[in-house]
């Protein structure tokens, strides 16, 4: 008897976790147009709480707590570098539904002057909706207009369909995490069969799958 292949969600903790880093120049990537009634919007002071709700709704935490904890280590006592960094789409009614924004890397170790997209998310009932790509694209221009020429972006297994949507754009995985996180890359392969990872062998379920899962 044949196995019901498993289907996986957009942010899925089943997954086996690898951090996943992708890299693009930034000369050339096309800005994709909003859907109707959605605009973009800059961070403004007291937009803490709204990051951090979209946040929760797509999954990245559990609690307000987790993302008030997240928000202080990436922005806390620097929310005036977001003015311009930090970007939020709005609907019709004014309501933040997805944020993104240009950063750099927090920890210091990459010193290549790179740009960083940093916390890509959409709210989990605004998902599937066509916002993710013109979000992404809209905040590596305001990077490429900042000066850089060069983008990174940092993702991880278990939110693979935003891997998706980077592969789709461009981005590729950077050579070193493509050796260090090798079996990631595999469970992407699997997971999207995207043709940027024709390098990759694709992993098999009982790969795929975090230990608590099998």
């Amino acid at each position: 008897m044949n196995r019901t292949p498993i289907r996986f969600d957009n942010h899925d903790r089943r997954i086996k976790y690898y951090e996943l880093l992708l890299e693009q120049d930034l000369e050339g990537i096309p800005c994709l147009p909003l859907p109707g009634d959605y605009h973009f919007v800059f961070y403004h002071h007291g937009d803490r709480d709204a990051w951090i709700d979209i946040e929760k709704s797509a999954k990245e935490f559990d609690t307000y707590e987790q993302g008030l904890e997240s928000w202080n280590r990436y922005y806390g006592g620097k929310e005036d570098s977001l003015f311009h960094r930090m970007v939020f789409v709005e609907n019709a009614d004014g309501e933040k539904v997805a944020t993104a924004t240009a950063y750099h890397d927090i920890t210091g170790r990459d010193k290549s002057g790179s740009g960083w997209l940093h916390w890509v998310a959409v709210r989990r009932e605004y998902q599937k909706k066509g916002l993710s790509k013109p979000l992404i694209t809209h905040v590596l221009d305001i990077m490429r207009k900042s000066g850089y020429i060069h983008a990174k972006i940092p993702t991880q297994t278990t939110t693979w369909l935003a891997c998706k949507v980077y592969l789709d754009l461009g981005f590729r995985p950077i050579p070193q995490n493509a050796v260090s996180s090798r079996d990631g890359w595999r469970i992407m392969k699997a997971l999207t069969n995207h043709a940027a990872l024709q390098a990759f062998d694709a992993a098999h379920e009982s790969e795929i799958l975090s230990d608590c899962e099998q």
